[in-house]
């Protein structure tokens, strides 16, 4: 049995080769991030800027620690007499700045996302899902400036939000790119930054607020057999121009005035494929989608596939639930810092993922049947035993993590339960607390 070879694998792993998640970022990724980004520094510090690197990971991985704490927890600093002082931690991220996480991210996701989905291809295609979301930051001037929040006939949102866009391989949770910034732009300009990073022969599945044809167009347009799955509005139309089997059309869409006025370089009219079909105790739902050979690629096998859109929505509950334990909002304090951190925790949920989608490939199974909380909890006490333990108590550690490696995998999903939507806990009476528009209080 696959399982119980990995597991011995695992078992007779040596000293030598057992290691943290940090082995997954190549030292030399590191000193490109710093070079790439001018933050390298000959000047020795306590707290040299690849440690602080580290130090931002493992923000993300340690939500219940200090910051303080984890710099001693994780031994990142270089060793000396005194300890290091509170004042110096956000001094060091300050001097790193963003942009050598956002390199290294961008680095990581390129080379991990991208193998990932084109591993678990559907018929020739990697498949990819974009979705949007947002993060809530801490409640500062700078930040309530820089992000902004909603604003509704209620007020202010109580906290400010930071609007992203991820592209996912649905397959295996692995974010092979992310863009994100402000609270006013739309989903649709982020999900434009995506695009350029979407591989050629794949399908990506979105939700139906990306239906636009300056949105879907381009993602085919600009790549090789690049294409896109998407439900249709209640209020889409188009001209039939075949059947293609039953409730199996290929159809034609007029492209909004406003749409050209934005890019001029959309045409008149785009062509697509509606496929309608229906789950037992759902209601008829209609699919439009860029594959238009029905032979190639049957419908019915589309419309089982669009649910796997759903893998990304788990990917953003993984984060934003059980990775930050649903706390209000990130630490940091100023946009700068905010954006670090985001580039951070999203470093972070992709080592998490890649050493899950390990685990899956020696067990042979997929890397969804992997638990993202017992991975996630085995990976930090991973992290903080290797930061003080000694060679002699690394045997007895390995039998621990082999027993460990049982738990992580999940019984096969079915799906074919269901789970109405329904209100578990109202909100409180309780009038909530909202900025004046001086932003001093209620």
């Amino acid at each position: 049995m696959r399982l119980e070879r990995s597991l011995a694998e695992v078992a007779a792993f040596t000293p030598e080769k057992f290691d943290d998640v940090r082995r997954n970022v190549p030292q030399e990724w590191l000193e490109q991030a710093l070079r790439a980004t001018g933050t390298a520094t000959v000047r020795k510090r306590r707290l040299p800027a690849i440690q602080v690197v580290w130090l931002v990971i493992g923000m993300a991985l340690f939500r219940n620690r200090a910051i303080v704490e984890i710099v001693d927890k994780l031994d990142l600093a270089l060793p000396d007499r005194a300890p290091v002082a509170a004042s110096a931690v956000p001094k060091a991220r300050a001097r790193l700045g963003a942009e050598p996480l956002a390199w290294l991210f961008t680095r990581s996701a390129d080379e991990w996302g991208h193998a990932s989905a084109a591993a678990h291809r559907w018929r020739g295609l990697a498949l990819y899902g974009v979705d949007g979301s947002t993060l809530r930051v801490a409640d500062s001037d700078e930040n309530r400036a820089f992000f902004g929040g909603t604003k509704t006939h209620r007020g202010v949102s109580g906290y400010p939000l930071v609007r992203m866009a991820g592209l996912m391989a649905l397959r295996s949770h692995l974010l092979a790119s992310a863009a994100f910034g402000a609270y006013d732009n739309g989903e649709h300009s982020y999900a434009a930054q995506l695009w350029p990073a979407v591989a050629d022969d794949s399908l990506t599945i979105l939700d139906k607020g990306f239906l636009a044809a300056g949105v879907l167009i381009p993602l085919a347009r600009d790549g090789h057999n690049r294409h896109w799955l998407i439900p249709a509005k209640s209020n889409s139309r188009w001209r039939i121009l075949r059947r293609l089997g039953p409730r199996d059309l290929l159809v034609e869409m007029t492209v909004s005035k406003q749409a050209c006025a934005k890019d001029p370089s959309l045409p008149e009219t785009w062509v697509a494929r509606a496929i309608t079909y229906q789950r037992k105790g759902f209601r008829p739902r209609t699919l439009l989608t860029s594959l238009l050979d029905p032979e190639q690629y049957p419908a019915a096998e589309i419309a089982a596939l669009y649910h796997e859109r759903w893998e990304l929505e788990l990917g953003y509950a993984e984060i934003k639930t059980q990775m930050l334990e649903r706390e209000e909002t990130l630490r940091s304090k100023s946009p700068a810092a905010v954006t670090q951190e985001i580039w951070g925790v999203l470093l972070a949920y992709n080592l998490v993922r890649l050493e899950m989608e390990r685990v899956a490939d020696e067990a042979g199974v997929a890397p969804t049947r992997i638990s993202f909380v017992a991975a996630l909890h085995l990976i930090v006490d991973e992290w903080l035993w290797l930061a003080v333990t000694s060679p002699g108590a690394i045997p007895s550690r390995l039998r621990d993590l082999r027993a460990n490696l049982k738990r992580l995998i999940l019984p096969p999903r079915r799906s074919e339960r269901r789970y109405p939507r329904a209100v578990k806990i109202k909100m409180s009476n309780y009038p909530r607390k909202r900025r004046s528009p001086t932003g001093k209080g209620c």
